[in-house]
């Protein structure tokens, strides 16, 4: 019976498409009626929608009957393309036997697909090239079947052709994933072993692991343990995925399920943990994930002070289902009490903060993203900064900043500008490679804080959007940075301090207090802001006295206008942090953003 599984996953550049691929997989094995089909079936995350790609890998089992006539078990982990969520997609392999390397035909290579290959060939697994939407008039197939055979070594016939828009090849590639990846090996009678690659919390059953079953089978009535944890939980229920989880009887060794147990105490959870059971125990936990470093830190803070304990169980419940969101408390002179929290990117900054907002209807603050600097001491100490405040203010020998390798791959044609928007992030220059007479392999080494910001964006505008852009973390190295320090009537705010490179002050300090200017609301007195490096001011703007009767344009007319533009008000100021006696916006802490990096 184990013999008639398939574990596998789809992996692909953003907007190669996987999710639609997934679609035609559910469609053509009857796994879903055409009543219950709709566009990107697996991403039920309202955000997945509207944005249109896939934050959450999304597993689903397909039952399929080859032209053999047997009967198998297809287990499919739909997975994330953005670079920011790339753990994700290696967590999802680590639960499967083979991946289907998806590339669009009008695309080519690019260079989440370089990457995403090589996470499937870190874990052994089967790759199966699929070409996708070969139905599109600008389709380029025979050169991007000669950038896979580069990429991966495979021979022609290796690669199916397929539009998952039209369902054209989807046949095919069904027969060869039966053919082509391994069945699991299956060790019923072993202890019980299970690799946890992802959790949800339920309000109401507490946290559910989702289990690839490595050895042995877990039955309800069974006692859950995890090699984490320690702590015993009786199961309740177990069951596979199909578009909602689906409870059954026992799942067995090679199985992809959930496991429910009741379990409140969401520490004893942890993605990547190996499960087993008390009455079949394991010696030895399964192989971990490695761990996810956090590229980019942000605090985040409660509108209201009385909200940070459901902050804290909101992020906690979060990380269950987003294990590469780390976070711990911290405390701001302008925020009051908050925390820290590590993200992969600013994506997935952003993705964070809009659940919070959307699931858990928590209202925050967000202060300027930063990455880690590491502020090496006189006495040979070594700090790790993620936030400006903790920036030692003396004694300072050298400061270094984290550097990524950078690859971006582009049409030709874009390579002067591609070029110039790289020197201009102080990207140091190591090599390029022709894929094919068109398209090229650019490979830089540039320092993190020039990237995480805006660099994405500028990439598609010089090249009109098709370059791509992957990294991956070196290591850190000497840079010459200095701390900015905004001031608000006489007062340092904490929360708008950046970390840059001394070249840049001047000119990120002149345009940041002219932009603040803009955002802070007149008060009843002057309110000067400033930029200053130590005790050197570098450049001030004043916001000018209020002098008018604000509330004069409310008298007369209609009440109800009165009563609107009170209540307007009203929620404008649960946005304001008091910072002395000046309040200061939201978008003020954003602003910094917004603020170009140039030379003076």
């Amino acid at each position: 019976m184990k013999s008639m599984i398939r574990n596998f996953s789809i992996i692909a550049h953003i907007d190669h498409g996987k999710s639609t691929l997934a679609d035609r997989l559910l469609e053509i094995t009857g796994t879903l009626s055409k009543f219950q089909m709709k566009e990107q079936v697996l991403d039920d995350m309202d955000l997945e929608r509207e944005r249109g790609i896939t934050i959450k890998s999304h597993p689903i089992r397909l039952p399929y009957k080859a032209k053999d006539g047997q009967h198998y078990i297809l287990n499919l982990i739909d997975t994330p393309g953005h670079v920011d969520f790339s753990y994700e997609v290696s967590r999802s392999l680590a639960a499967c036997e083979g991946a289907l390397l998806l590339v669009d035909a009008s695309q080519g290579i690019e260079a989440q697909t370089v990457s995403n290959t090589f996470l499937a060939l870190d874990n052994d697994l089967e790759i199966i090239p699929v070409i996708n939407k070969v139905d599109l008039p600008g389709a380029q197939i025979e050169s991007t079947k000669e950038q896979i055979i580069d990429l991966i070594g495979c021979e022609e016939n290796d690669i199916i052709l397929t539009s998952a828009k039209t369902g054209e090849g989807v046949d095919t590639l069904l027969e060869a994933i039966i053919s082509r990846i391994p069945p699991p090996k299956v060790q019923v009678n072993a202890p019980a072993r299970g690799l946890i690659f992802d959790s949800i919390y339920d309000s109401y059953r507490g946290a559910i692991p989702y289990v690839r079953i490595v050895d042995g089978e877990i039955r309800p009535g069974q006692k859950l343990v995890s090699f984490a944890g320690q702590n015993k939980y009786e199961i309740t229920e177990v069951g596979h995925f199909h578009l909602k989880r689906v409870k059954s009887s026992v799942l067995r060794s090679g199985d992809v399920g959930y496991i429910v147990a009741q379990i409140r105490n969401i520490k004893d959870l942890r993605v990547g943990d190996t499960v087993t059971t008390v009455e079949n125990p394991a010696a030895e936990p399964l192989a971990d994930y490695k761990e996810m470093k956090s590229m980019v830190f942000s605090g985040l803070y409660p509108v209201q002070n009385e909200d940070y304990e459901e902050l804290r169980q909101s992020l906690e419940k979060l990380q269950l289902n987003d294990a590469s969101l780390h976070f711990e408390p911290e405390t701001s002179d302008a925020l009051g009490f908050g925390f820290r929290c590590g993200f992969l990117g600013m994506l997935h900054l952003e993705i964070v903060q809009e659940r919070l907002e959307r699931e858990f209807n928590q209202q925050i603050i967000s202060t300027v993203p930063n990455v880690e600097y590491h502020a090496f001491l006189r006495n040979g100490k070594m700090i790790k900064v993620d936030t400006p405040a903790k920036m030692p203010r003396a004694d300072i020998e050298r400061i270094e900043e984290p550097y990524v390798r950078a690859e971006i791959i582009t049409p030709s044609e874009y390579i002067g500008g591609l070029m110039k928007l790289t020197q201009d992030k102080r990207a140091i220059y190591k090599n390029t490679h022709y894929l094919d007479k068109t398209k090229v392999q650019l490979m830089y080494e540039i320092p993190l804080s020039e990237i995480v910001f805006d660099f994405y964006d500028k990439l598609k505008t010089v090249s009109r959007g098709y370059a791509s852009l992957d990294y991956e973390h070196i290591g850190y190295r000497p840079g010459n940075l200095v701390k900015l320090d905004i001031m608000i009537n006489g007062e340092s705010v904490d929360a708008l301090s950046v970390i840059t490179h001394r070249e840049y002050a001047q000119y990120q300090g002149r345009e940041l207090v002219v932009k603040l200017r803009s955002l802070i609301p007149r008060h009843q007195f002057e309110v000067p802001i400033q930029a200053a490096i130590g005790s050197k001011i570098l450049a001030r703007e004043n916001v000018k006295a209020l002098r008018k009767n604000v509330t004069a344009k409310c008298y007369g007319g209609d009440i109800s206008r009165k009563r609107k533009l009170l209540e307007r008000q009203k929620k404008g100021k649960k946005r304001m942090k008091q910072v002395g006696a000046v309040q200061v916006p939201q978008e003020a802490f954003m602003a910094v953003l917004r603020i170009e990096k140039k030379k003076t």
